[in-house]
């Protein structure tokens, strides 16, 4: 089974589909039953994977010591970086979603000028519609970032949870596939 000649596709245990799925699911039910908790949480596991990736990236410069300079500086900002979150933890819940929105705002006007291009390069009128509501999003969510962030958790508890669901679904296909890995 290859898309093309020599490549394999890629095969996952089910099992580990379905722990995918669970966890997903389980946090996309917690941060739209409880978001600001859970996204107080969910900011505390980002500050100490900053932390523990940049004691890892400066660690690693003693068994590959290419572009030193470049992994000390990376790790040292991670180690920083995760320090600063967890020293902080209710400020970095409340700026961190808020650099998301912004980055979100920004990334949703590049990608309505993008489809505007298309549209005006002849890709049709409904992908220029969506290049409007898509600057008219993010111009709206930069002008009142708050609203962006109060509705974060929500917006991410509904794709977590959503890909639970569908993470689960396929986990229950690939178990049932003639094709399925042993357990």
């Amino acid at each position: 089974m290859s898309t093309y000649a020599g490549a394999e596709e890629p095969t996952f245990p089910w099992w580990l589909v379905l722990l995918e799925g669970v966890f997903a699911g389980i946090f996309g039910l917690l941060l739209l039953s409880a978001p600001g908790a859970t996204l107080l949480f969910l900011v505390q596991v980002f500050g100490f994977y900053l932390f523990l990736g940049g004691i890892f990236r400066v660690i690693s410069i003693f068994t590959d010591s290419s572009s030193w300079g470049w992994k000390l500086v990376g790790g040292l900002l991670g180690i920083i970086a995760g320090i600063g979150v967890l020293n902080h933890p209710l400020w970095s819940t409340i700026a961190i979603p808020t650099y998301l929105v912004y980055l979100i705002s920004f990334l949703a006007i590049a990608e309505g000028a993008v489809c505007l291009f298309m549209a005006f390069q002849g890709d049709g009128w409904g992908i220029g519609i969506l290049g409007i509501l898509s600057i008219i999003f993010g111009l709206v969510v930069i002008l009142n970032p708050l609203i962006g962030v109060i509705a974060l958790p929500f917006v991410l508890g509904g794709f977590m949870l959503a890909g639970g669901i569908a993470a689960i679904v396929a986990s229950l296909r690939l178990r049932s596939s003639p094709a399925a890995p042993p357990a």
